[in-house]
């Protein structure tokens, strides 16, 4: 019997089975760590099942849901802002002039360089503390409100990380893109608007997602200042009940909240990219 006579379902049957994996020690130790985790998962939904309270639900699931805007509005504007101030920031940075380019560097490396939180306190008691000087010249109304501080800080420090992101993403696209358009008679302004832009932006849509999630996480220090978001209304909450669970929910909140956007990124990363789908 030649071998074309053998039929497809004759070959598969004969073919000899995988050799069994060895239980190594690191398939061991990852065994025993997803057992911890999914023991831990299923003690925390055994402890929130057991500890639900219909009467703190009811009583303060509307706070939530303010406080939950407000994050969500906070965080939104403030990378809105913070990427329009990028713009400038970044071209600076690749700026031959050295004044310039040391004017954005020192910018990006102090935004960077510090604690946000710091930043928020800098802002908001910093500057509060020359509340008539900012009065003399009509900025006392923007600084003595924390959600105003709290959206600068935002924006400054997301801008600062933004830019290097922006920087980096221009940076790799090819230098020959310039000189085609150069040869076409395009000019640098057209070439960076819709040739260089464009393609930066693809390259950097994965790292401008993950600062999304970051600022996110790292907006609930607003709570500090006094600015009832998600974080401040637990807060409350919590020294009203002394209920540990009022944290678990804004836990879950928080990851439900970065869930979504972590999908809502990969489709869009998809729909960006699907013509470089080969």
């Amino acid at each position: 019997m030649t071998d074309n006579a053998i039929s497809p379902s004759a070959a598969a049957v004969r073919r000899p089975p995988a050799p069994p994996k060895p239980w190594t020690k690191t398939r061991i130790t990852g065994h025993i760590l997803v057992g911890l985790w999914t023991a831990l998962i299923l003690g925390l939904m055994y402890f929130l099942y057991t500890a639900w309270d219909r009467e703190l639900i009811d009583k303060y699931a509307p706070t939530y849901l303010s406080g939950l805007w407000t994050t969500i509005s906070l965080v939104v504007a403030s990378v809105i802002i913070g990427a329009i101030l990028s713009v400038p920031v970044a071209l600076g940075r690749m700026s031959k002039n050295r004044i310039i380019s040391s004017i954005a560097y020192f910018y990006v490396y102090f935004f960077r360089g510090t604690p946000l939180i710091a930043q928020v306190f800098l802002i908001y008691y910093g500057l509060g503390s020359f509340s008539k000087e900012l009065q003399a010249v009509g900025l006392w109304g923007f600084f003595r409100e924390a959600w105003y501080c709290a959206l600068l800080s935002f924006a400054l420090n997301t801008a600062a990380y933004q830019a290097e992101i922006l920087r980096g993403a221009i940076r790799s696209v090819s230098p020959g893109q310039w000189e085609g358009a150069a040869s076409l008679g395009i000019s640098k302004f057209v070439t960076f608007r819709k040739i260089i832009l464009p393609q930066a932006l693809i390259v950097a849509l994965r790292p401008y997602g993950n600062e999304l999630i970051l600022m996110i996480k790292g907006s609930a220090i607003v709570a500090l200042i006094s600015v009832y978001d998600l974080m401040g209304y637990t807060k409350l909450a919590y020294s009203r009940t002394f209920d540990f669970q009022t944290y678990l929910w804004t836990a879950i909140i928080y990851l439900l909240l970065v869930e979504v956007l972590r999908h809502l990124w990969d489709w869009m990363e998809r729909r960006i990219t699907r013509h470089l789908i080969r």
